[in-house]
């Protein structure tokens, strides 16, 4: 059963900084894109940052020069690293797998809130 497993949320003050891991099981994690989305209370999920197959990397604007997303394809990792994070960074943050052949999966979510 494939799994994606999300941690590293948690709460920090404006300005602080966290790493959101994401570790894939029973996937061939190499060939997955991988992203990172979010979802504030009311509010449409929103794609965050995204990393393709060959590293290729892209931010939403709200996080660009913030936010960094990497993976490490021998560990079945994924990782965002969240700098100068700000009250607006406050959600549920989801990773999600997909692949060129129609696969998509997605983890539990880890909740992120940034206080003022």
């Amino acid at each position: 059963q494939v799994q994606l497993v999300e941690s590293g949320g948690g709460l920090v003050q404006a300005g602080g900084s966290l790493r959101l891991s994401c570790v894939a099981s029973e996937i061939i994690f190499s060939i997955f894109h991988m992203n990172y989305y979010r979802q504030a209370p009311g509010k449409q999920r929103e794609l965050v940052a995204l990393i393709t197959t060959d590293g290729s990397t892209n931010y939403a604007d709200s996080v660009k020069g913030r936010f960094t997303i990497s993976r490490d394809n021998a560990k079945n990792t994924m990782y965002l690293q969240m700098n100068s994070l700000k009250p607006e960074d406050t959600a549920v943050y989801y990773c999600n797998a997909y692949n060129n052949w129609g696969a998509n999966f997605w983890g539990q979510g880890t909740q992120v809130t940034v206080s003022s």
